[in-house]
């Protein structure tokens, strides 16, 4: 799975009806139909779109006939293996009509070329972990622990040491676990 880094744009003429895309990250359905009604154009005649969250997804034709503009944007989506992106495809028509087929087309092509220009980033499933450590280990086990892929979340200091939140991708966090238990001696607590 991947997720859009920035919004993004496209537009293109096809049979003189101009389609313009917009195309963002968003992370709730709320966020997408607000950005639906940021870009939404009311003097144009079709405003059709759709989201894709990790567990919904949600589409518009906006009174094309159905099945033909925002099935096909969300086709365009999962196509690019997209999550938490919302897709807005704006048509003004040009007066010559595309028919169901050409219209799948249209709003799919044009939807999928703003994506295929989007800058993306793989999603890499992570776990979420605390782990203690003393002063007097503090610097060299955290040296080791934030290695490519690792990210502190935050840094708690105590009486006697630290308490870090660690983002950790879940292929790594039982050999992390194993490191950070040698490193503390197995002094450190580690809760995933």
């Amino acid at each position: 799975m991947f997720k859009l880094l920035a919004p993004i744009s496209f537009e293109e003429t096809i049979k003189k009806s101009l389609f313009i895309c917009h195309a963002a990250p968003v992370n709730s359905a709320e966020e997408a139909l607000a950005f639906f009604q940021q870009h939404h154009q009311s003097d144009a005649t079709h405003n059709c779109w759709a989201f894709k969250l990790e567990n919904s997804y949600r589409f518009n034709d906006d009174g094309e006939p159905g099945g033909t503009a925002g099935r096909p944007i969300l086709q365009a989506i999962e196509g690019h293996e997209l999550v938490n992106t919302a897709v807005l495809v704006i048509r003004y028509f040009g007066g010559i009509k595309l028919g169901t087929g050409g219209l799948v087309r249209a709003y799919g092509g044009t939807a999928a070329k703003c994506l295929h220009q989007a800058a993306k980033e793989k999603i890499i499933p992570s776990t979420q972990v605390m782990c203690t450590a003393e002063f007097s280990d503090m610097a060299m086990i955290k040296a080791r622990l934030l290695q490519d892929g690792i990210t502190l979340i935050a840094e708690d200091f105590n009486d006697t040491g630290v308490t870090w939140t660690l983002r950790i991708p879940k292929e790594r966090v039982s050999d992390m676990e194993q490191l950070y238990i040698n490193l503390t001696r197995g002094k450190g607590t580690w809760v995933v």
